[in-house]
């Protein structure tokens, strides 16, 4: 009986034992369990945090998903910069810019930039070049000549009997290799080939899209060709400093640091002379809205633009530390600064925006809802001798630099 009695014992003790180690292996796996939720929560947290930024309102960032496509056999895509308050969308179709967003004078997010929320709309019916890097030749060049050389070169005549902005198909029509350099900028590369759209030479194109500290968008431009060659690029990008789609921009006050301009004929070809504009409607040495002067029926200059479509003339002598131009929203407060290493800049205000295109946000592009502020070498200068010469040769290196300053008032 006492055998009997220590064997119940035993096996009670050994299912204690078991019991035990079962709760020591239970408590130890819950607590594994609980550790690796908890890390798996702060790393989720983390990515949130990493992602999304206050300061700026993601409604008003296109997806990217709208611009992944394919377009002549390249991939497109949109890049998104961010520094601090400011955030900048590019996409390689054309090396636009999409979207700049900065902070109005309520500190709320306010895009600037006119563009689509899709690739697609870009590459249908004419070219608005909206946000577009436009070349090989930005602006016009008359009758779609130039000599160069003793040679004479045709170009496609794309703007009544001129060429505008590099032709038919111009590099806003390309799509260009991207690379996401950091969180804060983008290089654009694209080779355009020796004749194309009648131009000579093997042209290697950067563009360089870097959002800086203080809301700065800083394009860094730079060429090389094997031949001898004409360039002159620009960015064409649409601004109202309301609002894309918010309104009229002629209450926008602008101040451009130019003495001179470059008046036009009626096809918009400069005539070769450089004029004063002081006592004109281009006189913008001091402040002044754009609805000041814009419609004044008297002026020639005004007729054959409808409006403002000119190059000024920059006192800037190409210092980037010299403000060349100064843009403030009426509604919004803010100020947009525009600094260049190019010697002129078209100021355009425009004019030939009839709302035929649904841009972001479901809007319109209005008549004179929008202006450009394009720093360029001046029209047609391959064939104004008196003009600075955009000629660009095996060996050189074209480098231009461009500064657009966002601030509050």
């Amino acid at each position: 009986m006492l055998q009997n009695v220590i064997t119940v014992l035993n096996t009670h003790a050994n299912c204690l034992t078991n019991m035990k180690n079962f709760l020591i292996y239970f408590i130890t796996i819950s607590i594994f369990a609980i550790a690796c939720n908890n890390n798996s929560t702060m790393h989720n947290t983390a990515d949130t945090t990493v992602k999304t930024d206050s300061s700026i309102d993601t409604s008003l960032i296109p997806l990217p998903k709208n611009f992944q496509t394919t377009i002549d056999g390249k991939q497109t895509n949109l890049y998104i910069l961010k520094n601090g308050k400011m955030q900048v969308s590019v996409t390689n179709y054309g090396a636009r810019i999409v979207s700049i967003i900065v902070p109005d004078k309520n500190g709320n997010p306010t895009d600037v930039a006119v563009g689509y929320d899709a690739v697609e709309p870009y590459t249908k019916g004419g070219d608005t070049y909206f946000g577009a890097i436009v070349g090989r030749y930005g602006n016009r060049i008359a009758k779609g000549k130039f000599t160069l050389n003793s040679k004479q070169y045709t170009l496609a005549t794309n703007n009544g009997p001129n060429s505008l902005h590099g032709g038919t198909k111009g590099f806003s029509r390309k799509v260009w290799d991207a690379q996401q350099i950091s969180d804060s900028s983008v290089m654009l590369s694209y080779i355009s080939g020796d004749g194309e759209e009648g131009y000579p030479g093997t042209l290697n194109v950067q563009v360089t899209y870097t959002v800086a500290s203080n809301n700065k968008l800083k394009i860094d431009y730079a060429a090389t060709t094997d031949k001898p060659t004409v360039l002159n690029l620009t960015n064409h990008c649409y601004f109202n400093l309301n609002g894309q789609g918010s309104g009229t921009i002629n209450k926008h006050l602008v101040m451009i640091n130019a003495d001179k301009y470059t008046p036009v004929d009626s096809t918009l070809i400069p005539t070769g002379k450089f004029e004063s504009v002081k006592a004109t409607p281009f006189d913008f040495t001091k402040p002044s809205t754009i609805a000041a002067h814009v419609n004044d029926s008297t002026n020639q200059q005004i007729k054959f633009g409808k409006g403002y479509d000119h190059n000024f003339v920059l006192n800037t002598k190409g210092d980037p530390s010299v403000k060349a131009a100064e843009v403030i929203g009426d509604a919004s407060g803010i100020v947009m600064n525009v600094y260049t290493t190019q010697p002129g800049l078209q100021f355009y205000g425009g004019n030939f925006m009839d709302g035929s295109h649904t841009i972001k946000q479901n809007k319109k592009d209005n008549y004179r809802t929008a202006f450009c502020m394009e720093t360029q070498h001046y029209p047609d200068s391959p064939n104004q001798h008196n003009f600075p010469s955009t000629e660009l040769k095996p060996g050189q290196q074209f480098a231009s630099t461009t500064i657009y300053a966002f601030s509050v008032k």
